[in-house]
């Protein structure tokens, strides 16, 4: 158990696991609306620490810089996730998370702030700037408290995660396609020529027997289409990434707290900065 002397040293301190990972770090204590005892921490967990998780102080320690749990971290960032109203869990939260953690919870007082075996009361959140030792407060004018009150909001922190969409892949296979070409070919055939008996050529057209049965032959050739097919290399084909960045915009509900006074609200909700960073709890 920590003890309440220690707890405006817990503010932004590490919030460590069984093995020593890191969890998270602290950005509040509730406590005992009876009895003023400190008995739930929340921690920023999830991306950038954009979620508080409860986790009981019961048996908390500070070690070295940091505090160190019971759980580990998966046991942390899975536990119920709590929105406690106006700075109080209702009883209702309260049993939950006594049961996520398996605490025994009823709603009889609690004395000790979650000791082992003892049982639960209904929790709120105090500012522990407005808290002294021993002593429980809430932003309320008195002797407890200084003269100030923290006034606080809440801010977007948005990132970016990197998650698959989708697998782009090459696959080569056949296709059959009819080509057509023109190509010119060269056949022969058979031309009769007749030549009229001149001086020239008397002695060759005489020089046979007058009457004679004779035959000649000639031999008639054409050319005919070849086809060889062969296969040539024609590209290289391969896949690349490359990045596009576009601009989403990302919405969401954001608290801020208003301080009234008699003279009006400060500040002024024409003029705030919604995206002023929320100031310490602790």
């Amino acid at each position: 158990m920590i003890p309440e002397s220690e707890l405006q040293s817990l503010h932004g301190q590490t919030v460590n696991d069984t093995s020593g990972q890191k969890i998270g770090r602290v950005e509040a204590v509730f406590l005992d609306d009876q009895t003023g005892q400190p008995e739930w921490m929340t921690v920023n967990t999830g991306l950038f620490g954009s979620r508080e998780t409860f986790i009981p102080l019961a048996e908390a320690e500070l070690v070295g810089d940091g505090v160190t749990v019971p759980y580990d971290k998966a046991k942390v960032k899975d536990a119920p996730n709590m929105d406690a109203a106006e700075g109080h869990l209702s009883q209702q939260q309260e049993a939950e998370l006594y049961s996520y953690y398996g605490l025994n919870y009823s709603e009889a007082p609690s004395d000790s702030g979650l000791p082992t075996g003892t049982t639960g009361t209904v929790d709120t959140t105090v500012d522990t700037d407005t808290v002294e030792t021993g002593t429980v407060g809430r932003d309320t004018s008195g002797p407890t408290t200084d003269d100030a009150m923290t006034r606080s909001e809440e801010r977007l922190r948005v990132g970016t995660e990197k998650v698959e969409t989708g697998r782009a892949r090459l696959r080569k296979y056949l296709v059959t396609e009819d080509v057509s070409q023109t190509v010119p070919v060269t056949r022969e055939q058979v031309r009769v020529e007749r030549e009229p008996i001149t001086d020239a050529n008397m002695g060759q057209a005489m020089s046979g027997p007058a009457f004679s049965e004779e035959e000649h032959e000639v031999t008639l050739t054409e050319e005919r289409p070849v086809v060889e097919k062969e296969a040539v290399p024609v590209e290289r084909v391969r896949l690349s990434k490359e990045q596009v960045t576009e601009q989403e915009t990302v919405s969401d509900t954001v608290r801020s707290e208003r301080i009234e006074t008699d003279g009006g609200v400060y500040p002024d909700d024409a003029t705030t900065d919604s995206t002023t960073e929320r100031a310490d709890r602790i």
